[in-house]
Parts: structure tokens; sequence; C-alpha cells
């Protein structure tokens, strides 16, 4: 008797996707907040946080804000897409 209260493939899917994007946010604000205190220490003449930070700028940071845009952008379709209905013609105006 098969178990009926395994989730499918695209649940297991989505799921391990909104674990990546929330992992993603979370090194966004910390890269945020780091660089915050990086330039606060660069004014004090501490430089290694800032240069570290800008060696990682380019492999790290951008990728990571860029599929945080991505996934924004991809949400808010996805959404006007259900709300839009599969069901309603566009002769409607809904």
């Amino acid at each position: 008797m098969p178990d009926d209260t395994s989730p499918g493939p695209l649940t297991v899917a989505r799921t391990l996707l909104d674990r990546v994007l929330v992992a993603d946010v979370f090194l966004v604000l910390g890269g945020a907040v780091w660089f915050l205190i990086a330039v606060l220490l660069h004014a004090r003449a501490i430089d290694a946080p800032l240069t570290l930070f800008k060696s990682l700028w380019e492999p790290l940071f951008t990728p990571a804000i860029g599929l945080l845009m991505a996934a924004s952008l991809i949400s808010g379709a996805l959404g006007w897409w259900q709300r839009r209905g599969p069901g309603r013609s566009r002769e409607s105006g809904s």
C-alpha cells in the first residue's frame, strides 16, 4: 500500500527553494551589516574588513543580490498569475 502522506517532487523542490532563498536573505543582510562595520572601521584606518568585503563582492554578494531580486520578480509574477486565474479570459476585463 503506497504512502499517501509523502510530499510530491514539486513540493520538495519548492521547500528546498524556499530554504535557499531564506539563507540568501540572511547572507545579503549579513553582507550589509559587514559593509557598514567595514566602512566604520575604514574611517578609523582599519582597512582589512573592507578589503576582504571588496574581494568577496563579485563572487559572493553580487550573485546573492541578483538571486534575491530574481526571486522577488518571479514571486510577483507567479502571484499575479495565480490571482488572474487560469479560467479567466482576457475579454472579461479581470
